[in-house]
């Protein structure tokens, strides 16, 4: 293991400790570009390469910021209310019926808005919702955690891992999509099933009737913009347009009215694009560069399975999950894609599924698992380690192995 290697591991394990911890004296995006920035000076990445990856990186990174917008306008137009008073008043006081409908509306919004959303937008929503029906919060937070991951997987825009690995996939948007969603619906399935067993008594709580609220009527303007944004995705490929194009003209169809009615300002603007976590993300592409360029991406060839046989997407997947709790699925996927995507486009998915689905089994495997925990914490709430533990282990080996087994068979279809 080569010096420089051993420096790029070292930064990474610091710069993700920084994510994990928030020290208040520091962020994670300056300790990514700092990171970034040391590596480039001592040698171990050069400038050119370091610019590559910044370069490769950024239309990830403005897929992400336009969606992100996107996010902030349905939020400004009272999309996530609607969705909270549609979940109080179809769960009619009972603590299993609300269960069903947080996963619908989680799993759709993380599918189409992406999991920071899930996380930022509906989990506050859902913990409001269940103080209104005066029941247990908690297996309805928990959902939103394991759907954010588990659930990313049906569409390019789901994950920013997802993004990441889209271009690698080789696939359009629509035929990624149809290879996702059985494995998507089983993970699903599989978590819907071991959450009404593992928080029955929770579930079992008396109903009570609480205050049914009024309907609003659903923003037909955040409804329009996302449907033909989620057209332009599907008609991507067809017309040859990239699909950051359609995320940035849907981003600029939900913001300019708000910014003309002067109900969003440029600063709240800002920082609904999370503007250090979008530099978080590029320094990190460089210190995995580096890492990658000085041995890294050896050692993990080694390590991946380099076929496309059920054995080998259940290796790559298990062993992705194994490296996203480890250094966090971000890095992770980084690391794996690039080797899988010369395997080809099972390995790829197959590397998606452990990296979205694997988080689910510790609290640090994800930067949205780490971003709901702070939620909670603002809802004077938090984590039981022991409990999210066991409910990872009941949950992640099932959906990993059942997911895999169906992208599989959707390969060979």
């Amino acid at each position: 293991m080569t010096d420089a290697l051993v420096l790029a591991l070292v930064l990474l394990a610091a710069t993700l400790g920084v994510a994990v911890a928030r020290p208040p004296y520091v962020s994670e995006a300056v300790a990514a570009a700092t990171s970034a920035v040391l590596l480039v000076i001592v040698g171990a990445v050069a400038l050119s390469r370091a610019g590559d990856a910044v370069r490769d990186l950024a239309p990830t990174v403005g897929f992400l910021a336009a969606m992100l917008l996107i996010a902030e306008g349905c939020r400004r137009e009272g999309l996530f209310d609607a969705m909270g008073a549609l979940m109080a008043r179809g769960a009619n006081g009972s603590p299993q019926r609300l269960l069903a409908f947080v996963f619908v509306i989680a799993a759709a919004v993380t599918a189409v808005l992406s999991l920071d959303a899930n996380v930022v937008l509906l989990t506050p929503v859902v913990f409001a919702t269940a103080a209104r029906m005066r029941t247990s919060a908690k297996p309805h937070v928990y959902a939103c955690a394991h759907l954010a991951n588990s659930a990313s997987l049906l569409l390019p825009v789901s994950n920013l891992t997802n993004l990441l690995a889209f271009h690698a996939s080789k696939l359009s948007f629509l035929r990624f999509g149809a290879l996702m969603a059985l494995p998507t619906i089983a993970a699903v399935g599989v978590e819907w099933v071991v959450f009404r067993r593992f928080f029955a008594v929770d579930l079992r709580r008396p109903r009570q009737a609480g205050v049914q609220p009024e309907l609003p009527e659903l923003p037909r303007f955040a409804l329009v913009v996302l449907a033909l944004t989620l057209a332009g995705f599907a008609a991507s490929s067809v017309v040859a347009i990239q699909p950051v194009w359609f995320a940035a003209a849907g981003a600029i169809a939900i913001t300019i009215p708000a910014l003309a009615r002067k109900t969003a300002t440029p600063m709240q603007l800002g920082r609904a694009v999370e503007p250090g976590f979008l530099i978080f993300v590029l320094g990190l592409g460089v210190i995995v560069q580096a890492a990658s360029g000085n041995g890294l991406d050896t050692a993990v060839r080694a390590v991946l399975p380099a076929g496309g046989s059920l054995p080998d997407l259940l290796a790559i997947a298990a062993l992705s999950a194994i490296l996203a709790n480890l250094v966090n699925n971000l890095p992770a996927t980084l690391m794996l894609v690039p080797v899988a995507a010369a395997a080809g486009t099972g390995p790829v998915l197959a590397t998606l599924i452990g990296v979205n689905i694997g988080p689910n089994l510790t609290y640090v495997g994800s930067l949205a698992t780490l971003l709901w925990r702070r939620i909670l914490r603002a809802e004077d709430s938090d984590v039981e380690l022991g409990e999210f533990l066991r409910l990872g282990a009941l949950t992640v080996p099932a959906s990993l192995v059942v997911s895999t087994v169906l992208l599989w068979v959707g390969l060979k279809v």
